[in-house]
């Protein structure tokens, strides 16, 4: 299971202070669904559902993708993507000869990103998954209709043999057009929402086309979520949930997630949309940020140690690394690092993390420490489950619905107004 360290919020806070009674209760809303947004806690049996449903079916549909094509191109924005891309980022920042090419689209507006994906792509056999619940949200739709077309000059009537929608179950204008053209679909499911999406389809299918082992992720995830059911202080989800939740109340407004693997990125920003849309409502909330360690030391460093004591930091951290590269001895010295000669990169990254926590928690920046065995596919379900659990159970404490959205409409009425849309 995932550990949670809290030493280096000990400063701040006396263990016993942490609201465990909070924790219960909301856990308790959350699995009797009793809570606001209840009829979204689907995710908490999704892993369970995938095996025994849709698993079989999407390991076949990345084999067909793999035999024939040499990249994929997922068509999505949020949820519909970031957890897919900071899985395959995580687990497979160097494909191998043998994987496709994952090309993420339709999460913005720019002309030149996607000129640039388009350059990229070339004239290689490619497969599209589109991913959209409704199939209205403008990025991923426009995207979607140029790679339609450049699917017809490319395989003519054979083209839709080479689109996976993942959309509704029954309705909406993807799934519409889904049945008129005869495209493979899988479900984003009605008690899932994006955010919490990525053991779904939604994530699973683009990950399973990269290469990475689904059928690990989904049976740890089963696994995790059954020992993250501990009703107990000693549940690790109770205790990052309470701990930021306690320091948000006397403060700490920020909370920055840190990790010292530059693969982590795009977890960091599928963590960031999770905890943002979960919590950034009704004037509160801790906001979000990331940072990459040691690289962001020498840039947002400056900020972390010395700046307004309204920050604390998270940093996720893994125990095994892949691969084992030591410093090698050089004769006269010159750069004068040979008292490092010998040393592994592993033991330095741990002291200069061990460094950085000391600096940061003296001025005055709480720390929690995440830990995982391992950077692979167990691992990655550990995390997710955890998140996602620690997600609910913070969103409880603080009295909001962990599961709505509804500031995000807000810029899509001025848009579609601005852009003339017919009924606006």
């Amino acid at each position: 299971m995932i550990k949670v360290d809290l030493s280096g919020a000990s400063a701040f806070f006396d263990p016993a202070e942490l609201d465990f009674a909070a924790a219960a209760s909301a856990h308790r809303m959350l699995t009797e669904k009793s809570g606001a947004g209840s009829d979204f806690t689907g995710w908490l049996e999704l892993p369970t559902r995938i095996r025994d449903g849709e698993l079989k079916a999407i390991l076949s549909a990345a084999q067909r993708i793999r035999s024939r094509s040499k990249a994929l191109v997922v068509i999505g924005i949020g949820g519909s993507y970031l957890g897919a891309r900071g899985a395959i980022e995580l687990l497979r920042p160097v494909p191998s000869p043998d994987d496709p090419r994952i090309f993420f689209v339709g999460n913005g507006l720019s002309p030149d990103a996607l000129s640039d994906t388009l350059e990229q792509l070339g004239d290689v056999d490619f497969d599209v998954n589109v991913i959209s619940k409704s199939g209205t949200t403008l990025e991923p739709a426009l995207a979607f209709r140029i790679f339609r077309k450049l699917l017809r000059e490319k395989y003519g009537s054979a083209a839709k043999k080479h689109i996976f929608a993942t959309t509704d179950a029954s309705r909406g204008a993807l799934k519409s057009l889904a049945d008129a053209e005869g495209w493979e679909c899988f479900v984003v499911p009605d008690d899932v929402g994006g955010r919490y999406s990525v053991l779904s389809a939604v994530g699973l299918l683009p990950m399973a086309v990269a290469g990475i082992d689904i059928k690990t992720v989904i049976t740890t995830a089963i696994c995790s979520f059954k020992e993250l059911d501990l009703r107990s202080p000693e549940n690790p989800a109770w205790q990052y949930a309470a701990a930021r939740q306690y320091l948000y109340g006397h403060g700490k407004s920020i909370e920055i997630l840190g990790c010292y693997e530059p693969s982590f990125r795009f977890m960091a920003e599928w963590w960031k949309q999770l905890y943002g849309e979960s919590e950034g409502k009704n004037g509160i909330g801790i906001f979000p940020a990331s940072v990459e360690f040691t690289a962001d030391l020498h840039s947002m460093g400056q900020y972390i140690q010395d700046g307004p004591r309204t920050l604390m930091e998270t940093i996720v951290s893994f125990e095994n690394n892949r691969r084992s590269i030591s410093v090698p001895f050089e004769m006269g010295d010159p750069d004068g690092l040979n008292y490092l000669a010998g040393k592994e990169y592993a033991d330095i990254c741990r002291t200069a993390a061990d460094a950085v926590k000391a600096a940061h928690i003296s001025g005055g920046v709480p720390n929690i420490g995440i830990s995982v065995t391992a950077r692979d596919e167990a691992g990655f379900a550990e995390l997710v489950c955890f998140f996602e659990l620690a997600c609910a159970i913070s969103g409880y404490m603080s009295g909001v619905n962990p599961f709505d959205q509804p500031g995000v409409e807000a810029y899509k009425k001025n848009m579609f107004k601005m852009l003339g849309k017919p009924g606006t």
